[in-house]
Order: structure tokens, then C-alpha cells, then sequence
């Protein structure tokens, strides 16, 4: 019997194939007690096993390189800094000599609390990171164990689709690229890095399918479609038959898009539209280029605080940012500045627990909280505008004050480098996220105190319906087409427009396609993108033009309930590009990767 399993299209593309599935085992530690005189073995142990983990990271690393691209390898980079931390040299060996205990105990003792407490951030990306800590902690723990890899490559032959619990990146890593057509895994998101990975070996790939390796045989043919999240086991010859042929479309589909890739997006009576593309690290820039971005319109840097004790210096900003800025030029880039709360920061922070971090002291709050961290941020960016174009953007602004505050602090950095003789673009533009009731109510009070608005559709609904994205029995009523959304972006529009600044949406909204002659006809100069879904955003705004998308908007503004204006959209979408939004399957869900 056909069964249809759905999770998160991470990785666009269908793969018809054969069910492998494997299972990643992690390492036992039992705790073991050592004479004293064992004590010095124990750590001699220790650092043993992390110097073998260094090496056999540095060669996935290199293999990576070699074979991916030097780009991919450095995901890797934040596996080796975990492994060259004197903190958990320190923190282990003190357990092994106070407790006289094993080392991979000590080890297990000293990452644990560090994996739970990634566990329970709300940010997804964050969450997910605790995948690399597993990752490095499970082979250190092997390598003192005296085990092999997690899994093998044996008996992966032919057209493979892979399931699994979970992939670590390295596990990912090793895959064997004219072996494996297809991913599944019951656990991860879409910014897990083994989630960059199969898109980096274009790998169609979908992950949360929960409970899928339960039910998957193997040998069994299974279908794995990346772009709608979908994974069918067992299918019937009507199925395959169907599938086969989407699949031979989309491959065409996706060799015609790919020609949009250097064109600019522009209607077709001439209204310009700057589609760019949001990022979470260095790693992502060429498929940015790839992919034909106008430059990053969401660059996260919340990667730089994670996984380590001490907060990052200016001079590891620095670096990164300067990176980023030469490598875009002369291409934008908005960075936007730190956008978590202190229970999910390195132990260096010390503030009470909340009960409900989401509203509590985070992003530009925790920031102004600690104005010595906000400043060693601001004069990072600030420094290496000098290598690009660098735009600075706030996030969580809740009003007027709070905005003030903020450029305060960046003014009083602007003198420290004039007065040191340190270059920067005096010029920057600097601007705020809209992903609060409050700042969209108060738009045209904010828009006469900045560059630019960008809207963060993701916390913005969150808020503005009351609804918990993570909690399973309200997700359902996250609806991104709700009529008290679409209001608000449209006097968010207005307001900027009103006083004469660019108005940008970088949350997950704008990932979907299905949007796009709403975004368009609501009149957003600028979309950022997750890369892949850059080129049907691209080919939908030169389908049309503007006045066309700004009639379709009014229409949707007559609707009572998200699904009217769901089903109305989807009408007008598949009307125009039937080649894209014909199938059945189309369910609306928001942040989709993108199409081929």
C-alpha cells in the first residue's frame, strides 16, 4: 500500500528511487570511576581523543573542499573552533580530577547541559545548531570509545534514497554523490547545516518527517519531492508515472529559470524590484551569486556568538563582515545586528531565566541592555563598510525611543573612528526591522527616523495573531494571508513610502512564490529570499505588470479569512503559470526553499 508522508522541503528537486535506510547510532557513555593514579591517563585520554577528532574533521573538511567547493567546507569551521576550545579542555579535565571519573563521561557531563539548552531556544536556526554540537561531541566520544563512524557506505549502490533519524553534517559529508539521488530524515530544518549541504550537492532532500524510517523498507520505491516536502513510499504506477513526468518538467523548468539568474526583476511596463537573498553564514555567498541575488537583504549573525564562552571580539566581526562586504561588492549587504536573548548566549552573559524569552530581553533590547557588546558589533560593521556596501538594520524595534537609543549608541561609535582615524562609510544607511504590533502601527512615526524598513514577517505574524510557530496545536493558524496581515503590510508600505525610504520583506514570505504578485502589487521595493527561490520570484515579476500585480492585491483585500485570499491568490497564480502551480499538491505552506 502507498503511503504519503509529509515534512520540510529543504532541498528542491524529485528523486525516484530506492529506500535505504540506515540508522545513526550514538556513542554509550556509562560512567566509570578511576583510581587517582589513573587521573593523568584519563587526561592524557582526553586530549588524545581530541586531537584524533581535529584531524578527521580537517579531512572532511579537505575532501569537502575538494569535491563541494571550498565555500561548503567551512561549515566545518565551527566544528574544529568546539574542538580547540581550551573551555572544554578545562571544564572535562576538571571533572576527570575532581570527580575521578572517565574521560568520555566528563566529556558527555560537559556538552550535555550545553545540547538541552539548545534544545529549548525558540529560534529555529539556533535550535538546530545543536546539531553540530552533536555532531563533534559524538565522534569525540567515539574516538575515546574506540568506535567507528556513525554509519557506513556499504551496500549504497545505484539510485539510493537515503532515510534516516538524523544526518550530521559530516555524515552528510560522506554521502557518495552517483550513489544517493534523494535525503529523509525524521528530524532538522531548514537551516540545518546538513540541510545547506544536499542543497550544496543538489540533492533533493525533505527533514521533520516524522516517524517515516518506521515505515520505509528497504530496497522499497519511494518518491522524494524536495520542493513541496513530500515523501511517498510504495507508490502506484499512476503515481511514478506522474512523478517521472514532473520530474523531466521541472529539470526543464529549472534550465529556464537558471537563464533569469543575471536579469534584473522588472515588470513589464518597467517598475524595478530588487530580489535578494537572506543568508545565516559566510558559506551561502556563491549560491547567493548563483542563484542571481541583487545583493543579501538578511544576514544573520547570530553564528558568531554560538557554541563558545566568551563573547567574539571585534576583531572576529571584523573579519567576517569585511569578508562578506569584499566578496558582495559592489552588491549590498544588510547585517543585521545581534537577535537573540541572553538564555541562548554564550555562559559569558549572565541575566536571569525568562518565562517567555520571545518577550523578553532579546535582539535590539538585550543589545541596549549591554551597550559594551552592541558597540563591539557596531564598530565591526562600521569598520568594514570601508570593503563594501554594508547596510546596519535593528532588529525587534518596538517604537521611536528604543530606535533613538540605538542610533545614540552608533553615533558615539561614528566619533570613536573619526577620532582614531579609522575608515568607514560615513554614508551607511541604517534601518529597522518591522516585526512588531507596535512599530507597524507606529510606521510613519519610525520611517522619518531611518534609511529603511524591513519587515520580518515571521515574528510579525507571531505577534500579531498571538499564535506560538513551534507549538503544534495552535501552528495551524499561523496564516501568512490573514486579513489583519495583509492591512498591516500595507500601511507598513505606505508609511515608508509617505516619507520617501525603501521598504524590503526578509521573512519567509517572501520565500513563497505563491505571494509574489501580492508582494509585488503591495508595492515592496525589495524581497529577500531564501537563494534558491530567487529565480521563479524573478520570472513571476517579468510576468506581469505592476499595475496587473497592484489589481490582484486590491482584489485580495475584499476577502474575509486567510483561506479566501489563499484560494483566490492560488486562482490567479495558477491562471497566469500553470507550469508551477498546477498541481495538486500545492498547499501554500510558507518558506519553501524554493523551485528549481
Amino acid at each position: 500500500m502507498s503511503q504519503v508522508f509529509r515534512g520540510i522541503g529543504v532541498s528542491p528537486g524529485i528523486a525516484v528511487g530506492k529506500a535505504l535506510v540506515i540508522e545513526v547510532r550514538r556513542p554509550r557513555v556509562k560512567r566509570e570511576p578511576v583510581d587517582p593514579a589513573q587521573v593523568p591517563f584519563e587526561l592524557s585520554r582526553l586530549q588524545r581523543g581530541l586531537e584524533i577528532s581535529r584531524r578527521q574533521v580537517l579531512e572532511i573538511q579537505e575532501r569537502v573542499a575538494k569535491e563541494v567547493g571550498p565555500q561548503y567546507a567551512r561549515i566545518f569551521d565551527a566544528h574544529l573552533l568546539i574542538l580547540e576550545d581550551r573551555w572544554l579542555v578545562e571544564q572535562a579535565g576538571a571533572i576527570i580530577q575532581g570527580q575521578r571519573v572517565n574521560a568520555e563521561y566528563a566529556v558527555q557531563e560537559v556538552l550535555e547541559p550545553v545540547r538541552q539548552a539548545l534544545s529549548r531556544v525558540e529560534d529555529g536556526y539556533l535550535r538546530e545548531r545543536r546539531t553540530d554540537l552533536d555532531d563533534v561531541g559524538d565522534r569525540l566520544l567515539r574516538n575515546l570509545l574506540g568506535q567507528r563512524e556513525s554509519f557506513h557506505m556499504e551496500g549504497m549502490r545505484g539510485e539510493a534514497v537515503l532515510f534516516a533519524h538524523d544526518l550530521s553534517p559530516s555524515d552528510t559529508a560522506q554521502l557518495q554523490r552517483d550513489a544517493v539521488v534523494g535525503l529523509v530524515t525524521e528530524t532538522g530544518g531548514r537551516t540545518s547545516h546538513s540541510a545547506i549541504m544536499a542543497r550544496s550537492l543538489e540533492l533533493p532532500a525533505v527533514v521533520g518527517v516524522e516517524e517515516v524510517c518506521a515505515h520505509a523498507r528497504d530496497h522499497e520505491t519511494v518518491i522524494l519531492d524536495g520542493t513541496e516536502g513530500l515523501v511517498i513510499l510504495a507508490p502506484d504506477r499512476e503515481t511514478l508515472t506522474r512523478y517521472h513526468a514532473r520530474k523531466q518538467q521541472l529539470e526543464y523548468v529549472g534550465r529556464a529559470l537558471h537563464k533569469l539568474g543575471g536579469l534584473p526583476a522588472e515588470t513589464q511596463d518597467g517598475y524595478r524590484v530588487r530580489v535578494t537573498a537572506n543568508i545565516e553564514f559566510p558559506a551561502e555567498l556563491p549560491a547567493v551569486r548563483a542563484h542571481g541575488a541583487e545583493g543579501v537583504g538578511l544576514y544573520r549573525t547570530e553564528f558568531l556568538y554560538l557554541n563558545r564562552p566568551e563573547l567574539p571580539t571585534e576583531e572576529e566581526h571584523f573579519a567576517v563582515y569585511r569578508a562578506v562586504a569584499a566578496e558582495m561588492h559592489p552588491r549590498p549587504t544588510v547585517i543585521r545586528t545581534l537577535d537573540f536573548g541572553g538564555d541562548k548566549l554564550a555562559s559569558a552573559i549572565q541575566l536571569a531565566a525568562e518565562e517567555n524569552p520571545s518577550l523578553g530581553l532579546r535582539a535590539i533590547r538585550l543589545c541596549l541592555h549591554r551597550p559594551d557588546m552592541f558597540r563591539t558589533q557596531l564598530r565591526a560593521i562600521l569598520r568594514a563598510s570601508a570593503f563594501g556596501t554594508l547596510r546596519i538594520m535593528y532588529p525587534m524595534i518596538s517604537g521611536v525611543a528604543e530606535l533613538r537609543a540605538a542610533n545614540v549608541i552608533l553615533e558615539g561609535v561614528k566619533a570613536e573612528l573619526r577620532c582614531q582615524g579609522i575608515a568607514f562609510d560615513p554614508e551607511i544607511q541604517v534601518g529597522a526591522m518591522i516585526e512588531i504590533p507596535s512599530a507597524a502601527v507606529t510606521a510613519d512615526l519610525l520611517a522619518r527616523e531611518v534609511d529603511f524598513f524591513s519587515v520580518g514577517t515571521n515574528d510579525l505574524i507571531q505577534y500579531a495573531l498571538a499564535i506560538d510557530r513551534i507549538n503544534e496545536q495552535v501552528a495551524y493558524l499561523y496564516e501568512p494571508l490573514h486579513p489583519a496581515v495583509l492591512r498591516m503590510l500595507r500601511g507598513v508600505v505606505s508609511a515608508a513610502h509617505n516619507e520617501g525610504i525603501w521598504i524590503s520583506m526578509c521573512g519567509e514570505m517572501a520565500s513563497d512564490p505563491l505571494h509574489g504578485l501580492l508582494l509585488l502589487g503591495l508595492g515592496f521595493d525589495e524581497l529577500s529570499m531564501t537563494p534558491g527561490a530567487i529565480p521563479l520570484m524573478k520570472r513571476i515579476i517579468r510576468s506581469v505588470t505592476y499595475g496587473q500585480a497592484a489589481e490582484v492585491a486590491q482584489c485580495l483585500f475584499g476577502c474575509a479569512t486567510a483561506q479566501e485570499v489563499e484560494r483566490l491568490l492560488l486562482q490567479e497564480m495558477r491562471a497566469r503559470f500553470p507550469e508551477y502551480f498546477a498541481g495538486d499538491g500545492w498547499t501554500g505552506a510558507e518558506g519553501r526553499p524554493g523551485f528549481p
